[in-house]
């Protein structure tokens, strides 16, 4: 791995990874990775498909429980060494409460509309009063650009704006660190740019994020930091004008490559 100064300089880090591993049957998916994310940044994972990015993800809001390594995320230290996390479903539940997560797919309620979806995690899981649930939704309704939308269903949404409804959602949680796992794969092009407009805003007001994206250009413009994984490790990681605008590495070389038009 190449690692360039200044990475993660931005103040103490909201999430700390340390040498965090996964296999599976054998299969060692995340090898040995270590990043670090100031809060308030936005810190970028790019890299081929199948390299381990979404599994990191995961590990870090424990969807997937790491086979080793660390972590920290605020104040909530994990360290795994192949034995069962000591956490209870319930604790599980209150940290993933507090790490958001927004997926390919949408994984809305079909059932539910807009409004209701982003009031389903705060009223189940925070036990909030409903009418200050409604307001919190209201209120992330207009700031993603759907307030008109809050009594659709999700089949009568465009792919854009069910993304935009599922980051409403997460926000809902009022997480400290919100984990984007590449939100716009799933979406046609034409809808790409309403769903990166609500990233970008989320960075400009100071929300701690990790995106895993292919959108290089993107990711020049908004990440503080960039992670390159290929094969489950960490190649390149460093400031963002110094990894992608200071090319070195011929693996990352090659990757970016496929973006040039």
């Amino acid at each position: 791995m190449t690692s360039k100064r200044g990475a993660g300089s931005g103040g103490t880090p909201m999430v700390a990874v340390e040498g965090l591993c996964k296999s599976y049957a054998g299969f060692q998916a995340v090898k040995d990775v270590s990043l670090a994310v100031p809060r308030g940044e936005a810190h970028f994972i790019i890299g081929p498909s199948g390299c381990g990015k979404s599994t990191l993800l995961r590990c870090i809001n424990l969807l997937e429980e790491p086979t080793s390594g660390r972590m920290r995320v605020g104040e909530t230290v994990m360290q795994f060494d192949g034995g069962r996390l000591a956490m209870s479903a319930r604790e599980q539940a209150r940290y993933r409460a507090r790490v958001g997560m927004v997926f390919q797919q949408f994984h809305l309620f079909p059932h539910m509309t807009a409004i209701e979806n982003i009031m389903e995690g705060p009223r189940t899981v925070r036990r909030m009063p409903a009418a200050a649930v409604r307001e919190i939704a209201e209120a992330l309704l207009e700031k993603v650009g759907l307030a008109d939308k809050r009594d659709a269903y999700p089949k009568h949404l465009s792919g854009g704006q069910a993304q935009r409804i599922a980051i409403a959602r997460a926000l809902a949680m009022a997480p400290e660190v919100v984990l984007f796992d590449e939100v716009t794969s799933a979406l046609d092009p034409e809808l790409v740019g309403e769903v990166l407009a609500v990233i970008r805003q989320l960075r400009e007001e100071g929300m701690t994020m990790i995106v895993v994206t292919h959108e290089m250009a993107f990711a020049r413009e908004v990440a503080n930091a960039v992670t390159f994984m290929d094969a489950g490790a960490v190649v390149e990681q460093g400031p963002t004008e110094m990894v992608l605008g200071n090319v070195s590495n011929l693996r990352l070389e090659q990757f970016l490559r496929r973006f040039r038009s």
